[in-house]
């Protein structure tokens, strides 16, 4: 049996959910999310919560339920309040330059690498090194800073490189002397 796919969701105050067929709609102040329900499970919104059961028990069911019961928690959630993710550039030159959607990194190539956000995503600079994501959907916000963490990820030496603002590098030593 599915622990988190037994989850009984409440639906905050300023959010609206509606289940039309097999697709789930999620309307908040921050925006409108929609969610495609795989056939296995049965999604009930009764009073002011959401309920997820299998229709049929069997393991692939059991995933599921999980799966769409988490789902639907973030778009809850990313309706209602949003998600957001914070990087930095630890490094001599490392920065970042925002203009609108646009976002130019120097981290230590011979040339700027420039990003387009994504739709639905905004950002927002704190200073030339620190940045932060912002948006309803968590999968887009969260990939979308893996993406802008892979121009240049942190080396174990010195701990060079662009990273999450929570993120702890471990450090190794080295050569050291005999």
């Amino acid at each position: 049996m599915s622990r988190i796919g037994e989850r009984k969701l409440v639906i905050p105050a300023n959010v609206t959910v509606s289940m039309e067929g097999n697709e789930l709609s999620v309307k908040g102040p921050k925006g409108e999310l929609k969610l495609v329900v795989d056939a296995l499970i049965d999604v009930k919104v009764e009073d002011n919560t959401v309920i997820t059961k299998q229709k049929k028990a069997s393991k692939r069911a059991n995933v599921m339920q999980g799966t769409v019961n988490s789902l639907i928690n973030n778009m809850l959630i990313g309706t209602s309040t949003g998600f957001t993710k914070s990087l930095e550039a630890v490094g001599v030159g490392y920065r970042f330059n925002v203009q609108g959607n646009k976002i130019t990194i120097n981290a230590g190539y011979s040339h700027p690498v420039v990003v387009n956000a994504p739709e639905g995503i905004s950002v927002t600079s704190e200073s030339n090194t620190e940045i932060t994501l912002h948006g309803i959907d968590k999968q887009k916000v969260s990939e979308f800073a893996a993406k802008l963490r892979e121009v240049r990820e942190p080396e174990p030496y010195k701990g060079k490189g662009i990273r999450y603002k929570d993120e702890h590098v471990r450090h190794k030593d080295g050569k050291k002397a005999a």
